[in-house]
């Protein structure tokens, strides 16, 4: 428990300087989505990019893991969608926005230290497996559905183009074919550019959190409680399970299970909010989702390292 505490309580803590920066206006709203557009357009990208182009692509790449973790994924994001919609009556575009809630688990900032400090650094390979293709996997899951709800009575003819189009406009998406195109290809990269891109990447994401911070205050959970309950409820718990019910069924083995259930059970990423401001759907609901769920996830994050061997 106190391990979990000391990794997540940092990130609080630079949340709280953004909210209170901006409660305190010493910190303008304007000021945050200047920030924000910083972060998603061009700091996170370099994060993106320099991690991709560095993985071992081959590294654990095994369908017995894949398949659970990106299964429950999907079960996540089509229960909060469908849930939001028929539930909660939001829009279509409000819906595929809370449901990415329930998809983009956070890989990085809690599923790495969280699996190291109880397990230690050997028990990582299958983390940095299910990471090399997170991103993309939700970013073209969350952007396919947004397009086809966007497009409600177009033609589907069109759709493909719109998607590709739309991913290929997101310089997170950007980031990720890059580093991609490095890894693949062995290009070297002269070590004045890999410098640069280092600095961006390392502002990103204390950058990205305190801007969150002061979404939070502007977003405040007036009114949206019990759709933000439904996305956290999704996220820690269903997501997991899914995970966990299939690991049984494709004979997981005990360090790559770990992996597997834990990186699903943590709270939704900055992400989250990230997509959601993409396309001004249900930001107080992502951004209150990704506070409350990952001040939830001390808990049920303990939980599940009691139930797994």
């Amino acid at each position: 428990m106190a391990a979990l505490i000391d990794v997540i309580l940092p990130v609080f803590i630079v949340l709280g300087f953004g909210y209170v920066a901006v409660w305190a206006k010493y910190f303008s709203d304007d000021g945050i989505d200047l920030l924000m557009k910083f972060t998603q357009g061009f700091a996170i990208p370099c994060l993106l990019f320099r991690a991709i182009s560095e993985l071992d692509l081959g590294q654990n790449f095994d369908l017995a893991l894949l398949f659970p973790f990106y299964a429950g994924a999907l079960g996540g994001f089509f229960a909060g969608l469908l849930g939001a919609r028929f539930i909660f009556g939001r829009t279509w575009e409000d819906a595929v926005a809370i449901g990415f809630c329930g998809l983009f688990s956070n890989s990085v900032l809690l599923g790495l230290p969280i699996t190291e400090r109880a397990y230690g650094p050997d028990a990582l390979d299958a983390n940095y497996a299910i990471i090399a293709v997170h991103a993309p996997f939700c970013y073209l899951v969350g952007i396919t559905a947004m397009e086809i709800a966007r497009n409600r009575g177009g033609s589907l003819a069109a759709l493909p183009g719109k998607v590709v189009k739309a991913a290929f406009r997101n310089a997170l998406i950007v980031g990720i074919a890059l580093g991609f195109a490095v890894n693949i290809t062995g290009i070297p990269m002269p070590h004045v550019l890999t410098d640069a891109v280092d600095l961006m990447a390392r502002a990103a994401l204390p950058a990205a959190l305190f801007g969150l911070g002061g979404v939070l205050y502007r977003y405040r959970p007036e009114g949206d409680m019990r759709v933000i309950l439904y996305a956290v409820s999704i996220s820690l718990l269903l997501h997991p399970a899914i995970t966990w019910s299939l690991s049984q069924l494709t004979h997981l083995g005990t360090a790559p299970l770990r992996s597997a259930v834990l990186t699903s059970a943590m709270a939704p990423g900055v992400n989250a909010y990230i997509f959601a401001n993409m396309y001004g759907a249900a930001r107080r609901v992502a951004a209150s989702t990704v506070l409350i769920a990952t001040a939830a996830s001390i808990l049920t994050a303990w939980g599940w390292l009691s139930i797994l061997p």
